[in-house]
């Protein structure tokens, strides 16, 4: 066995997942009970501060805040507070460090009975690796990681965002316009069905979507706005539920703007790109607000022209309702629409039908929308505790059409499908949270509901022509899926090396279907719950040393029609992982993360949106190693790389036969970052994906691929100018890859084999930037 410890006679308490009562809960109610007999704890001294940025005056979330020589940490909320309670009358150090900032030492007073309060202001700076500090949340292995790597790397996209997760390689398939294929821990997640993406909250991942379940488009986000990155990979974090298995990101805005921007952009293929970013609000009176447009065109390299066309607006306005009241607001809007050239066989190019960059039907493509609503409320109690509430309001549309098979089942008409849907989506999320200690175990207890409805209309897939004509209705109906969920997450800091993090989380699930090509009027439904404990465990060895252990359940909902027409009660397929790692740094100026993991999946069936067919997905079994280091070479060379290896696995079938499609083996990604203080920057990167199997025996192989990319930028006071150059070798590689049965107009029997899209060709641009 790769990973022993997830054999069942060495940890069944954890592999059991009929019995989900077990040392979890156990563990999570203990320290329940331990929270209750705070109130009988004399009050003392405390210290209640603030933290901004000296610039902007903008609360400065995820601040670290150590207290005296390191026997108290705390961490700045969402309004930059942070708290120390019941301390004895004297001198204290506070040292406040939040990565890019200037690290601040400010002493403090504390009088008996009295809340001391202060504001300390951070100004930013250049990152010095030596400086940080490892000694993270128990909750945010990765948050040091996502931090150096936004603020390093060049960011064109969010896209090249979601690529910072290590191990997270991505395949555009459908002309840019449609949503990435994502690949991580030895999963094929397709568009999202194993990792939950939000953005400042906001539910990306769309459930039981025309597509494919767990369908996530980014693209409306723009990437300028981008403030930082929150994942973790595995379902260990209780706050995170349906599809937070191979594990999640979060994108958060900015809460403001420094400065106004505009920037042009150009390159090859017809591509260019517009933004614009104006401040409506500079902070006076602590209220912010600002609003972000771009427009983006590109013809793309096929030689069917994309005629892709993508306009994004976001709004947002951040401030202080009252002095314990922060409101967060933004409204945002997104279309696209584009042309696609589809996959193609290799036989075509091979027999010379068409080139990699021709088209076998090229009226594929679509046009997809999507408005965003969001409220966030953030309010500090009287004691200290602190209540977020969210409200957010989606509604979408999409369309989109593939041909996959050519004429595989309509030898006159083409095989052209069309998938599409419009859905209203609803969710409210709400958590209670409070600090209190004991002696000098402290505790953080977070309480949480979730609410989500989402109703979709005109879910369909049809055989059509030429985008035009529709021959037949495949499947057609209307979806509500409702998701309401609680959780409580404890933790337990038993001393400043150690802490514990004991979460449960509840979700209960309703699925309606209506059939609307039924002859006679049927709406179908079915409810059912689940259970996911999660149990991690942290050590702090010393301030270059720190262990971790992290376990738990997760699960992803399977789409609406796989449950009704496969009559199954394998709704909601469960994951249980364990990860076993260290955060070091071995040398000052060197970071790295290793971590030994395994992952087993339940049994599953899969709706396929392409065919309208249920399918069984199989038990699985993964396993595999991460390693990412950073480094600072000189105080302006940075180095970065991040190796993963997985062992992926079908259980219950003969070896030779076991193989996961598509399941990233080994993988890395890596480079070199330069910033230099007389404005010059830039960096070299380089992606490699190893071969992997295309089918279950692999008899056939999709081919892994090695890519170079380089940035140069150079600022000259407010205008910044940004040369880039994707596939700097101009290596000749497969994006996306597929095993297919097709048949071509000219062909008598059909042929399975690697369908592929081809990848970016060199592909160079430029930017021009003005700050004012």
């Amino acid at each position: 066995m790769i990973f022993p410890m997830l054999s069942s006679n060495r940890l069944p308490f954890i592999l059991n997942f009929k019995d989900p009562m077990n040392a979890f809960f156990r563990i999570l109610i203990m320290a329940g009970c331990l929270v209750q007999v705070l109130v009988l704890q004399a009050h003392e001294g405390a210290i209640q501060g603030y933290v901004r940025d000296a610039a902007t005056r903008l609360p400065m979330p995820q601040a670290t805040v150590t207290l005296g020589e390191g026997t108290q940490k705390t961490y700045t909320l969402e309004n930059g507070e942070f708290r120390f309670r019941n301390l004895p009358a004297g001198t204290y150090v506070l040292e406040v460090a939040r990565l890019g900032y200037r690290k601040v030492q400010q002493e403090v007073t504390v009088r008996e009975d009295e809340s001391t309060v202060v504001t300390i202001l951070l100004e930013e700076t250049s990152i010095d690796l030596p400086a940080i500090d490892i000694q993270g949340q128990a909750d945010r292995n990765l948050a040091v990681l996502s931090g150096l790597d936004i603020r390093l790397r060049p960011v064109r996209s969010s896209q090249d965002v979601l690529r910072m997760v290590p191990g997270l390689f991505i395949a555009q398939h459908a002309g840019g316009g449609k949503a990435e294929q994502i690949f991580l821990r030895g999963f094929d997640i397709d568009h999202g069905t194993d990792i939950r993406l939000s953005v400042d909250g906001m539910p990306v991942n769309m459930v039981s979507h025309a597509h494919g379940q767990g369908y996530a488009d980014l693209h409306f986000v723009i990437p300028e706005v981008i403030d930082r990155v929150e994942f973790e990979k595995g379902p260990y974090a209780a706050r995170q539920g349906n599809m937070a298995t191979a594990g999640f990101v979060d994108f958060q805005t900015k809460n403001g703007l420094e400065s106004n921007l505009v920037k042009l952009e150009a390159g090859q293929y017809n591509s260019f790109r517009t933004l614009a970013m104006f401040n409506l609000l500079d902070g006076t009176q602590g209220q912010y607000a600002y609003v972000a447009a771009e427009h983006r065109f590109t013809d793309g390299y096929f030689e069917s022209p994309q005629g892709f066309n993508r306009t994004n607006v976001f709004a947002k306005y951040h401030g202080q309702l009252h002095e314990n009241t922060l409101l967060s607001a933004s409204l945002s809007t997104f279309t696209s629409k584009w042309t696609a050239s589809g996959q193609i066989p290799e036989r075509a190019v091979q027999e010379g039908l068409i080139t990699r960059f021709g088209a076998l039907d090229s009226t594929e493509g679509g046009e997809t929308s999507r408005q965003n609503l969001n409220l966030q409320l953030f309010t500090t109690l009287a004691n200290g505790a602190t209540v977020r509430n969210q409200l957010f309001l989606g509604l979408y549309a999409f369309e989109l059409y593939s041909n996959f098979t050519f004429f595989l089942e309509d030898s006159v008409n083409g095989d052209q499908i069309r998938q599409k849907e419009s859905r209203q989506l609803l969710t409210y999320q709400g958590a209670y949270t409070q600090e209190d200690q004991i002696g000098h175990i402290r505790f953080r207890t977070e309480a949480g509901i979730y609410l989500r409805q989402d109703a979709v209309r005109d879910n369909e897939l049809s055989h059509t022509v030429n985008r035009r004509t529709t021959l037949e209705h495949l499947a057609l109906g209307t979806i509500h899926e409702t998701n309401a969920a609680l959780y409580v997450d404890e933790i337990i800091t038993l001393s400043p090396r150690v802490t514990v993090n004991a979460g449960l989380r509840y979700d209960q699930f309703h699925f309606e279907y209506t059939d609307d090509l039924a002859a006679t009027f049927q709406r179908q439904a079915v409810t059912q719950g689940v259970f996911s404990p999660k149990l991690n465990l942290h050590l702090t060895a010393n301030s270059r040393l720190r262990f971790f252990v992290n376990s738990g359940i997760g699960f992803h909902s399977n789409d609406t029609r796989t449950i009704l027409a496969a009559r199954t009660r394998e709704i909601l397929p469960r994951a249980l992982g364990v990860d076993v790692g260290l955060v070091a740094k071995p040398v000052r100026s060197i970071l790295m993360q290793a971590a030994l993991w395994g992952l087993d999946m339940e049994q599953e069936f899969v709706y396929v949106g392409d065919a309208g067919i249920v399918e069984p997905g199989g038990e699985t079994r993964r396993a595999g190693a991460d390693l990412s280091v950073r480094a600072q070479l000189t105080p302006w060379l940075y180095a970065d790389a991040d190796v993963n290896y997985t062992l992926p696995r079908t259980k219950g079938v003969p070896a030779e036969e076991a193989y996961i499609p598509l399941a990233p083996l080994f993988s890395s990604v890596g480079g070199l970052t330069l910033q230099l203080g007389n404005g010059l920057q830039g960096s070299l990167r380089y992606r490699y994906l190893g071969d992997r199997p295309a089918n279950e025996d692999y008899s056939l192989t999709a081919a892994g691929y090695f890519l170079a990319d380089l940035v140069l930028g150079y600022s000259m006071g407010p205008v910044t100018v940004q040369f880039s150059v994707e596939n700097l070798l101009d290596a000749e590689w497969k994006e996306a890859q597929f095993d297919t049965e097709s048949r071509l107009r000219n062909e008598t029997s059909p042929i399975s084999e690697i369908h592929y899209t081809p990848g970016t060709p060199r592909f160079a641009q430029v930017q021009v930037g003005w700050q004012f």
